[in-house]
Protein backbone atom coordinates (compact mmCIF):
# COMPACT_ATOMS: atom_id res chain seq x y z
CA UNK A 1 0.00 0.00 0.00
CA UNK A 2 2.80 2.41 0.91
CA UNK A 3 4.63 1.60 -2.30
CA UNK A 4 1.47 2.28 -4.34
CA UNK A 5 0.95 5.63 -2.59
CA UNK A 6 4.57 6.53 -3.24
CA UNK A 7 4.33 5.62 -6.94
CA UNK A 8 1.07 7.59 -7.34
CA UNK A 9 2.62 10.60 -5.57
CA UNK A 10 5.70 10.50 -7.80
CA UNK A 11 3.51 10.18 -10.91
CA UNK A 12 1.33 13.10 -9.78
CA UNK A 13 4.29 15.33 -8.97
CA UNK A 14 5.92 14.44 -12.29
CA UNK A 15 2.73 15.28 -14.19
CA UNK A 16 2.44 18.64 -12.42
CA UNK A 17 6.10 19.44 -13.12
CA UNK A 18 5.71 18.58 -16.81
CA UNK A 19 2.55 20.70 -17.12
CA UNK A 20 4.16 23.65 -15.35
CA UNK A 21 7.28 23.33 -17.48
CA UNK A 22 5.32 23.52 -20.72
CA UNK A 23 3.25 26.41 -19.31
CA UNK A 24 6.42 28.31 -18.40
CA UNK A 25 7.86 27.72 -21.87
CA UNK A 26 4.66 28.95 -23.50
CA UNK A 27 4.54 32.02 -21.24
CA UNK A 28 8.18 32.81 -22.00
CA UNK A 29 7.49 32.57 -25.73
CA UNK A 30 4.52 34.93 -25.47
CA UNK A 31 6.56 37.32 -23.32
CA UNK A 32 9.40 37.39 -25.88
CA UNK A 33 6.91 38.04 -28.68
CA UNK A 34 5.33 40.90 -26.71
CA UNK A 35 8.73 42.43 -25.98
CA UNK A 36 9.57 42.28 -29.68
CA UNK A 37 6.31 44.07 -30.56
CA UNK A 38 6.88 46.74 -27.92
CA UNK A 39 10.45 47.29 -29.13
CA UNK A 40 9.18 47.73 -32.71
CA UNK A 41 6.53 50.20 -31.55
CA UNK A 42 9.12 52.21 -29.62
CA UNK A 43 11.47 52.30 -32.61
CA UNK A 44 8.64 53.44 -34.90
CA UNK A 45 7.57 56.16 -32.46
CA UNK A 46 11.16 57.28 -32.00
CA UNK A 47 11.65 57.59 -35.75
CA UNK A 48 8.33 59.42 -36.07
CA UNK A 49 9.28 61.83 -33.27
CA UNK A 50 12.64 62.53 -34.91
CA UNK A 51 10.90 63.35 -38.21
CA UNK A 52 8.46 65.66 -36.42
CA UNK A 53 11.32 67.42 -34.63
CA UNK A 54 13.04 68.02 -37.97
CA UNK A 55 9.82 69.43 -39.44
CA UNK A 56 9.30 71.67 -36.40
CA UNK A 57 12.91 72.85 -36.55
CA UNK A 58 12.54 73.71 -40.24
CA UNK A 59 9.29 75.60 -39.59
CA UNK A 60 10.92 77.44 -36.68
CA UNK A 61 13.98 78.38 -38.71
CA UNK A 62 11.82 79.54 -41.61
CA UNK A 63 10.10 81.93 -39.21
CA UNK A 64 13.33 83.83 -38.50
CA UNK A 65 13.66 87.36 -39.95
CA UNK A 66 15.75 87.89 -43.05
CA UNK A 67 19.48 88.09 -42.56
CA UNK A 68 19.62 85.06 -40.29
CA UNK A 69 19.03 87.00 -37.05
CA UNK A 70 17.29 84.91 -34.43
CA UNK A 71 14.46 86.37 -32.39
CA UNK A 72 15.65 86.75 -28.81
CA UNK A 73 12.40 87.24 -26.94
CA UNK A 74 14.01 87.16 -23.50
CA UNK A 75 16.50 89.87 -24.45
CA UNK A 76 13.77 91.95 -26.10
CA UNK A 77 11.62 91.78 -22.95
CA UNK A 78 14.54 92.56 -20.63
CA UNK A 79 15.54 95.68 -22.58
CA UNK A 80 11.93 96.86 -22.84
CA UNK A 81 11.46 96.78 -19.06
CA UNK A 82 14.60 98.56 -18.14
Amino acid sequence: MALTNFILTVAGVTAVVLLLRSDVKQSATIFRRNVRHIRNWLEEESASAAKEMEKAKRRYLEGYPKGGQALDLFHAQATAHG
